[in-house]
Order: C-alpha cells, then sequence, then structure tokens
C-alpha cells in the first residue's frame, strides 16, 4: 500500500472510479470487527465435522490425528497461553501490566511470540526464529524490582474513532477513508527487546489506571482500549480479542490482528498504527535476516452477494460487507519452520482477462498464488508487478482449525 501511495496510483485509481460511479457513503468496520461467525459461507471458514455424508455420528470418530502430530490434520490451538471459544470466535488472554519510564504510566499489555523456543513452550506463546532480526524496529524494557516490565518508550493514543469508507462502487478499495482507532508514536512497537530476548507484547492500553478499563461483562470504552478488545477484565487479569478469519497452506486458521505500519492499513485491519514497523525490512520473505513472512492479501477477489458468497475474498468485499477479507498466511507454527507474526503485505489482483473468463475464485495457499502470478491470472494493484507492498501487519495465529 505504501508503494501505491508513493506512486499516485491510489489518487488516479480513485478519481476514475469516482467519474464512473461516485464514491459509497458508507462506513464499514465497526468497532470491533464483526468476527468470524459471517451470515454466511463466505465470512465463514470454520470446517465441517468428519461425520458429515458418513453413515455414523462424529462420536464415532477417534480424536484427530494432531493430537499424536500437530503438524496433521487439527484442529490444534497455537497460541496456548489462552483459552479459545470456538463457539464465539475469540480468545482470552493473560493481561500485563507494565509501565513507561519516567512518567511511570500504566502500560496494558499480552505475549503473543517470542525468540527463545524454551520460553515459548513455558509461556505457551508462538516461537519465531525470525524475531532475531527485528531489533531495528523494537524497543527496549527491564524489569524493576518487582519483576515488572518498564518501557524504554513509546506511547499509544486509543482516543481516535476508527473510520473507514469505502471508494467507488466499481473500485471500493482504496477506501475515501481511513483512520485507525488507535495510534502509537514513533516510537511505539509491540516488538520488546528484554535481555537477549524479543518478545512480540502489543499493547491493549495505555496510561489509564485499572478501574478506568475495566469491562469485564465486555462493551468497553474503545476510546480507552484497543478496537479488538471485547472484554477485559482488570482484576482477573485477562482479556478477550476477536478472532480474524484467514487461510495458511490451504488450511482455515483464526487469528489475532493488532498493529500495523501504515495508518491507511490500520484503519482496515481495526489495528493501531505503529510506524516504528516500517523500520523492518520487507521483501526477503525466507532469507537470511528477514524478519517477516508474506501475507497475500487479493484486491478485487470475487465479493457479488458479500457473505452469501463462499468464494468470498478481499478488500473489495471487505470494504462493501464489513467483514474480513480472508487473507492468505504464507507458513505458521505446525506448518513451516519459518513462521513470524509481522506479515508482509503482498497485494494481489486478479487480471481483467481472468475475471471475464470466470477464473476469479477464492485462494487459499501461498503457491497457488504465486503460480497463478507466474501464469499471468494475477498481478500487484492495477496491473502493477506482483510483491511486496511495502507495509506490514502484527498477526499471531491463535488455532489452525484443521
Amino acid at each position: 500500500m505504501k508503494s501505491m501511495i508513493q506512486s499516485g496510483t491510489w489518487s488516479r485509481i480513485r478519481t476514475l472510479a469516482a467519474l464512473m460511479l461516485g464514491a459509497l457513503p458508507v462506513a464499514v468496520m465497526a468497532q470491533p470487527s464483526p468476527g468470524v461467525f459471517g451470515p454466511g459461507p463466505g465470512c465463514n471458514v470454520f470446517p465441517a465435522s468428519a461425520s458429515v455424508g458418513a453413515t455414523v455420528g462424529l462420536s464415532y470418530f477417534g480424536p484427530p490425528p494432531s493430537s499424536t502430530n500437530p503438524s496433521l490434520v487439527g484442529p490444534v490451538q497455537l497460541l496456548k497461553s489462552g483459552v479459545v471459544d470456538e463457539k464465539a470466535g475469540t480468545i482470552t488472554l493473560p493481561l500485563y501490566r507494565g509501565t513507561l519510564n519516567g512518567s511511570n504510566k500504566p502500560v496494558w499489555f499480552i505475549l503473543t511470540d517470542v525468540n527463545d523456543a524454551q520460553v515459548a513452550d513455558f509461556l505457551g506463546i508462538n516461537y519465531s526464529a525470525k524475531l532475531n532480526f527485528t531489533a531495528n524496529g523494537a524497543r527496549n524494557a527491564w524489569f524493576d524490582a518487582a519483576n515488572n516490565v518498564v518501557f524504554d518508550r513509546g506511547t499509544v493514543d486509543f482516543t481516535p474513532a476508527r473510520k473507514v469508507v469505502a471508494g467507488s462502487a466499481a473500485a471500493p478499495f482504496p477506501p475515501s477513508a481511513a483512520e485507525p482507532g488507535s495510534v502509537g508514536d514513533d516510537d511505539y512497537s509491540p516488538l520488546i527487546k528484554l535481555g537477549n530476548i524479543i518478545y512480540n507484547a502489543p499493547v491493549v492500553a495505555f496510561g489509564l489506571e485499572a478501574a478506568d478499563i475495566n469491562f469485564p461483562a465486555g462493551n468497553p470504552d474503545y476510546t480507552k482500549v484497543h478496537d479488538e478488545v471485547l472484554a477485559i477484565d482488570t482484576t482477573e487479569m485477562t482479556v478477550t480479542l476477536q478472532l480474524v478469519n484467514g487461510f495458511s497452506f490451504g488450511r482455515p486458521v483464526w487469528y489475532i490482528s493488532t498493529e500495523a505500519s501504515l495508518a491507511n492499513v490500520a484503519a482496515i485491519e481495526g489495528a493501531t498504527f505503529a510506524p516504528r514497523l516500517q523500520k523492518l525490512v520487507t521483501g526477503r520473505d525466507d532469507s537470511f535476516s528477514s524478519p517477516v513472512e508474506r501475507i497475500f492479501i487479493a484486491v478485487n477477489g470475487p465479493s457479488e452477494d458479500g457473505c452469501a458468497n463462499p468464494m468470498r475474498q478481499g478488500l473489495y468485499a471487505a470494504l462493501t460487507d464489513g467483514y474480513r477479507p480472508n487473507n492468505v498466511f504464507g507458513g505458521i507454527p505446525t506448518i513451516a519452520p519459518d513462521y513470524s507474526p509481522l506479515w508482509n503485505g503482498n497485494l494481489y489482483e486478479w487480471t481483467q482477462p481472468a475475471v471475464a473468463r470466470g477464473y476469479r475464485g477464492q485462494l487459499r495457499e501461498e503457491f497457488q498464488i504465486l503460480t497463478y502470478v507466474q501464469d499471468g491470472l494475477l498481478t500487484g494493484p492495477g496491473g502493477s508487478k506482483f510483491g511486496d507492498s511495502q507495509f506490514i501487519v502484527n498477526c499471531p495465529p491463535v488455532q489452525r482449525l484443521n
């Protein structure tokens, strides 16, 4: 998206679309996101039971193969520190309280990933070797006398109202307005370096005391907490977050979305704008020193009929019906060792000849997408060269659904 802004592509697309059909007047993506169980198959990736079409009920089936080997058919909970509610599509995680150096303001955060495998196992969070290469996008932290985390710098303002307005009916993306609901300063990063260990520690509230952000029954004040928070309990020290639908190598996954390195991306994601993440190197995928893994985001995927369309996918769909775009991850834990919670956006667009021939559909796997690029069915936005869109979203996976 950054490269599109720099080149003026957004402006040209918006101007042309406005001349053709006029802008859509409706703001979409309320706080928080609508959730993983939409009103149709295009907004719900939860797999069917193995008993469908069989002559016996589900109780006749043994445990999933993942109980023997997590790389086999799931489900598999990846972020084990939390409690996943499969009926609500949420995760409740431990909530931590730290302070900001100097001002001593409270910093309320969660832990999702770490670059040390033993610490990951101990805490039940995701292990990511690629976090070893994120020092230039991290901030420093240390423990005080009570072993609470002190952050050297970085603040987050949760008071802005999130606003996303679709572009034209013909081209809903890019949006005509995109303002994130929480904004980090230039020093804020969810990545913290504690000694020699780097953690992914997204902030969900900042600068307020426990009583000010205590919403254990839900309905939180979104001027005080992250837009994806559904409930926060400062007595039990837990926070419940909305999950998001996606895919990794053909398998449906649930994840959380907490930060993005560009403001417009953060607005669409319901995430905190964290400009410091833009310091991280992108475009290198799995090469030495790369801190990122790729996420593939359709621009003009199937959007007709919204959630009722089982092939629904992409930003056109998300900006018109308000549900998530069903993005495709590269490797996640249990599937590949190259996992990073820092996803390097790779936007793709179906070519008009491919659309005209009826080839457009929902894509669920990285190398399927790359092959279609090679075959000329997909390009970058506006017919540009496919590749690094030069932004990062912080999206730790929570559960692999099969």
